[in-house]
């Protein structure tokens, strides 16, 4: 009984901790979708680099969707806000940080595997052009009404 609540107690101060990969440092990390039904749905986050070399987020990866790509958010030619693919991605500028928040630059999961449902767990790979992959769980939290930069 004391080494399974050991073990949880682990886990729990483990996942509170951020993730880490080659000086890059994840905080904040959450995922939502806008519905039930929704087919689509976005993960934020703080990217910090913690290094002394600019990085880039280049991509992200989820079994949680069929398509995931980098998106950030820009006023067309008629002042209307479109969703747009980033492809070159998300510089991480040594010693700094940058923020994936709503209305910004943000994960896009399109095409869901199943619902982003309250209090699950997407599992999220973040490739960076200089630290590689990180794999990372965010919690979904469909009730977040912004807060910390979101």
């Amino acid at each position: 009984m004391k080494r399974t609540l050991l073990s949880a107690a682990l886990a729990a101060a483990c996942f509170a901790m951020p993730a880490l990969a080659d000086g890059i440092k994840v905080h904040d990390a959450y995922a939502r979708s806008s519905g039930k039904s929704a087919k689509s749905g976005a993960a934020f986050l703080i990217l910090e680099n913690a290094s002394t070399t600019d990085d880039r987020l280049i991509d992200a990866r989820s079994d949680a969707a069929k398509r995931v790509e980098l998106h950030t958010h820009k006023e067309n030619a008629d002042g209307v806000m479109q969703m747009i693919h980033v492809e070159e991605g998300f510089v991480l500028p040594a010693g700094g940080s940058h923020a994936l928040k709503r209305g910004g630059d943000h994960v896009m999961m399109m095409g869901l595997t199943e619902p982003l449902a309250q209090g699950g767990t997407v599992t999220l790979t973040l490739v960076f052009e200089q630290a590689g992959e990180m794999t990372i769980e965010v919690p979904v939290d469909n009730k977040r009404k912004g807060g910390h930069g979101h």
